[in-house]
C-alpha cells in the first residue's frame, strides 16, 4: 500500500540524518502541554539511533512569522525530548548557518540534536532553494516523519529533497497506510463522520467521500449551514451564508447518503453557563443558537456506526469544550469506540475530544495531522510525501 522508501530500506549507519518531525506542540511558559506528537516520533528516532545514525531533528512551532521570537523556541521541546528519552539532547540556536553547522559537525553516532524553529526564517514557508540547500547540508540523508506538515510544500518538508535522498519515517508510513486504506480500500460499510464549524473547509472532502463512503454523518456548526440551505430558520446559530449554494448542491448529490442531525441542543448564549434545551430539528426560536446534536441523533448515528466496517471521523459534533454541549461528541466517540469497525480519527478537535472521553485505546488509529488528513480525505497528493523516494 505504501509506495515510498522508509528508513528500513536504506543504510543509516554512520550517517547524519536530518529528520523533519512535527513538534508543533502546545507550549505554556516553556512547558509542553501535550506530548502526543513528540511520542509519535520516538519509534523513528530510536530506530535511527539503534542503527548507528546521528539524528538531527527539525520542526516548526507556532507562527513566529519569520522572526526569532523566544515564545516559539524549540529549546523547551529539546529539553523535554531529552527527559523522555533519558539521554542528552543537544540544541542549536538556529536551523541553518554557523550555529547549526557546528552543532551538526560535532555529532557522533547515537547523538541527537534539535534545531531551532524553522519558521524563524521566512524562507522556510517560501520553500526557498538556498535555505533548503543549507538545511540539507547538515546531513547525508533526509527522513520525513511529520505527517502533520506533509500537506505543505515548505523547505523542510519538500525543498530539502532536491539536495538529499528522502525517505519516510514510521509515523508517516503508518498515517498514510491507515488513512489511505480507509479511503481507497475500506472494509464496508464505510462511514464518514464530519463535524466542526465550517462547510467551506470540507467541500472537497464531502465531494470526494460522496463517491467512496456508504454514509456521511454531519454534525457540528457545519450542519447549521445545511439546515439553512433546507429552508429552516436557524436564529443565532453559526452559519456560512456564502456556502449555502454549495450546501444545496451537496444535499442534492448526496441524497440519502448525507445524514443530518434529527434533534439539536440549543442555547440562549454562546457560553458555558447558558440556558439550554433539546428540541427536534425545526425552526430555531429567535435569540437561540444550535450548540450540539441531540440524544436522538446520537442514537441514530450510533446505529449506523455500529454496523460499519470502517469509520473515519474528522471534527466534533458540537461545542464540546462546554460540558453541557459535549454529549453529542462524546456519544458519537463512544459509538465509534464500541464498534468493531476499523476507526481512524483525524483533526485536532476530534483527537482532543477522543482524549477527553478517555477512549483513545479503543480507536484503531489516531492521526497527528489535521490539515494533512483532510487533504488525504479530499483525495489530494501531499507534497511532503510525493517528494520522497519511491520503493
Amino acid at each position: 500500500m505504501f509506495s515510498k522508501k522508509t528508513i528500513t530500506d536504506v543504510d543509516v549507519k554512520g550517517k547524519r540524518v536530518l529528520v523533519r518531525v512535527d513538534f508543533n506542540v502546545p507550549l505554556k511558559d516553556g512547558v509542553v502541554g501535550d506530548d502526543t506528537r513528540i511520542r509519535g516520533a520516538l519509534p523513528t528516532i530510536h530506530y535511527l539511533l539503534d542503527h548507528g545514525a546521528a539524528v538531527i531533528l527539525c520542526s516548526h512551532l507556532g507562527r513566529p512569522k519569520g522572526t526569532a521570537d523566544p515564545k516559539y523556541s524549540m529549546k523547551p521541546v529539546a529539553e523535554y525530548l531529552g527527559s523522555l528519552m533519558g539521554q542528552q539532547v543537544a540544541f542549536a540556536a538556529d536551523c541553518v548557518g554557523p550555529a547549526a553547522e557546528e552543532a551538526a559537525k560535532a555529532l557522533k553516532p547515537g547523538d541527537v540534536l534539535v534545531l531551532e524553529n524553522t519558521r524563524y526564517h521566512n524562507e522556510e514557508e517560501a520553500n526557498d532553494p538556498e535555505f533548503s540547500r543549507q538545511l540539507a547540508s547538515l546531513a547525508e540523508l533526509y527522513v520525513n516523519d511529520a505527517f502533520g506538515s506533509a500537506h505543505r510544500a515548505h523547505a523542510s518538508t519538500e525543498g530539502v529533497t532536491k539536495y538529499l535522498p528522502g525517505v519516510s519515517g514510521f509515523l508517516m508510513e503508518k498515517e498514510i497506510q491507515y488513512l489511505g486504506q480507509a479511503i481507497d480500500d475500506p472494509k464496508r460499510p464505510f462511514v464518514a463522520i464530519l463535524g466542526g464549524a465550517k462547510i467551506s473547509d470540507k467541500i472537497g472532502v464531502i465531494k470526494n467521500l460522496l463517491t467512496k463512503a456508504d454514509n456521511i454523518l454531519i454534525g457540528g456548526g457545519m450542519a447549521n449551514t445545511f439546515f439553512k440551505a433546507q429552508g429552516y430558520p436557524v436564529a443565532d446559530s453559526l452559519v456560512e451564508d456564502e456556502a449555502l449554494e454549495t450546501a444545496r448542491e451537496l444535499l442534492a448529490i448526496g441524497g440519502t447518503k448525507l445524514r443530518l442531525p434529527v434533534d439539536v441542543v440549543i442555547a440562549d448564549k454562546y457560553e458555558e453557563g447558558a440556558a439550554f434545551r433539546v428540541m427536534p430539528m425545526g425552526p430555531i426560536p429567535d435569540g437561540w443558537r444550535i450548540l450540539d446534536v441531540g440524544p436522538e441523533t446520537v442514537e441514530s448515528f450510533g446505529k449506523v456506526i455500529a454496523s460499519a466496517g470502517t469509520v473515519v471521523w474528522n471534527g466534533p459534533m458540537g461545542v464540546f469544550e462546554f460540558p453541557n454541549f459535549a454529549k453529542g461528541t462524546f456519544g458519537v466517540a463512544k459509538a465509534v469506540a464500541e464498534s468493531k469497525a476499523v476507526s481512524v480519527i483525524g483533526g485536532g478537535d476530534s483527537v482532543s475530544a477522543i482524549q477527553k472521553s478517555g477512549l483513545t485505546d479503543k480507536i484503531t488509529h489516531i492521526s497527528t495531522g489535521g490539515g494533512a488528513s483532510l487533504e488525504m480525505l479530499e483525495g489530494l497528493v501531499l507534497p511532503g510525501v510525493a517528494a520522497l523516494q519511491d520503493k
